[in-house]
């Protein structure tokens, strides 16, 4: 399933704002009145209604793309414009490098003039080149263009960006694989020793092919004591080629009697593009481990205990019985002599 943005977050969202000692260099200097803008795709007319820019491009490929940036303040400002590599937050939130990092990838294919000034309640369309490298490996390369805004004080910068993400594509094989890393399993005991428990798990999910994915996660446990298993869903957020996030999951229902085997399948789905004739690699692992019983033990040890004592305590009444009868019988038999030896 294809997941983005909404539109006024992905176009009117403020992507950084990165502060620095040092002024940077290709900068805008607003007046103190608040500058609101926007930055969309465009074509040569005006906004096109995209929310992001979208290429598959054989290697060596030139494209022209527009982007239309909008003032609404009240007075013309000066924009200055960058292209970076783009990534994924922590949140899994799109982002681009800012511009005291260097781009290697994406961001390098994008050329764009350095400035644009804009009028007041004004937009202006800028065109720029997209241009993919003979030697580009097939994937994704994704990055973000902006348009920015620098308000200075003193010896510091504050930088704010307003962008959206361009999605480029390098023509090839197109792989979408999700590794399943570091699984580590616990099993959480319910108070009542009379009901099921829980089995808690986290791994790390990781982007091994060369496309934007999602997943599709299912968790099963089988137990060494009991028929069939529980199973648990769980989704892998949007991971750029080599990206990482951490997964967690839980499946209720499981008595932990001894062994536990649980089991990670994961499903890639592509985010963008046509996923048409892509290699599709789903990943299983599995990981063993032992939930000692020590509730179930421990009562077993108890009850164990009042059986063992009852029967105990039984024989003991017995042997105890059985030497009050052998008694009686004894003194029955010598009463019985006695009587005899008086009669004559």
């Amino acid at each position: 399933m294809i997941r983005f943005l909404p539109r006024w977050v992905a176009v009117l969202g403020v992507m950084s704002a990165i502060v620095s000692i040092t002024p940077v260099a290709a900068s805008a200097e607003p007046t103190g009145a608040t500058v609101t803008w926007a930055v969309q795709p465009a074509d040569a007319r005006g906004p096109d209604g995209r929310r992001w820019i979208e290429h598959t491009l054989d290697p060596g490929a030139v494209v022209t793309e527009h982007l239309a940036v909008r003032n609404f303040g009240d007075s013309p400002v000066v924009f200055a414009l960058q292209a970076a590599d783009g990534y994924l937050t922590d949140k899994g939130r799109f982002n681009m490098l800012t511009s005291g990092q260097e781009s290697v990838d994406g961001g390098t294919w994008i050329m764009l003039p350095e400035t644009v000034t804009v009028g007041a309640k004004q937009t202006k369309v800028v065109p720029f080149t997209i241009t993919v490298p003979p030697d580009a490996t097939p994937g994704d390369h994704p990055a973000g263009v902006a348009a920015t805004v620098t308000s200075t004080g003193g010896t510091v910068a504050v930088q704010s960006r307003v962008g959206f993400r361009v999605m480029l594509r390098a023509s090839g094989t197109v792989t979408a694989t999700i590794g399943v890393e570091d699984l580590i399993v616990r099993y959480e005991r319910s108070w009542n020793p009379f009901t099921a428990g829980d089995v808690h798990l986290t791994f790390t999910a990781r982007n091994n092919g060369n496309v934007a994915v999602t997943g599709d996660g299912t968790v099963r446990v089988d137990e060494m004591v009991g028929s069939g298993g529980r199973n648990a869903s769980t989704e892998v957020p949007e991971l750029m080629p080599g990206d990482g996030r951490q997964v967690a999951a839980r499946v209720g229902g499981v008595w932990g009697l001894g062994r536990l085997t649980t089991t990670v399948e994961v499903t890639p789905a592509v985010v963008s593009g046509d996923p048409a004739g892509a290699q599709m690699r789903p990943t299983t692992t599995t990981v063993t481990v032992w939930a000692v019983p020590w509730p179930h033990l421990v009562i077993t040890v108890l009850i164990g205990t009042v059986i063992l004592g009852w029967l105990t305590s039984t024989r003991r009444r017995r042997r105890h019985l059985a030497r009050l009868l052998d008694q009686a019988r004894a003194e029955g038999r010598a009463e019985g002599r006695t009587s005899v030896i008086t009669a004559d």
